[in-house]
């Protein structure tokens, strides 16, 4: 099981962390909502509850809960610039469709 980034999403995670000027990682999860049952979630992680799982590829912590890994294992996480609008895109092997704006995906 695992996450994986791409050099530009890890770029950017760590420009964030240092900015931040604190952090272990950032933890990568999934909450039910939107219109197609459910949403990636994004937050800095400053201590690791139990049972999280740490992925760490090109000097950045990927931290994921167990019952988020189920929906995301395999999933890359880039992050994308396209004209003004810039944030993470998620290819998730797991689901099965996702919503017409892209905010949400089911399983």
């Amino acid at each position: 099981m695992a996450i994986s980034i791409t050099e530009t999403a890890a770029r950017h995670v760590a420009e964030q962390l240092a900015n931040r000027g604190h952090g272990l990682g950032i933890r990568v999860g999934v909450k039910t909502t939107g219109c197609s049952g459910m949403a990636y979630v994004l937050e800095f992680v400053d201590k690791l509850d139990i049972g999280d799982k740490v992925f760490e590829e090109q000097g950045v912590k990927i931290i994921v809960d167990p019952k988020s890994l189920v929906y995301i294992d395999g999933t890359q996480m880039d992050f994308v610039k396209q004209g003004v609008n810039e944030g993470f895109e998620f290819t998730n092997p797991n689901a099965k469709g996702e919503c017409g704006c892209g905010e949400s995906f089911s399983v």
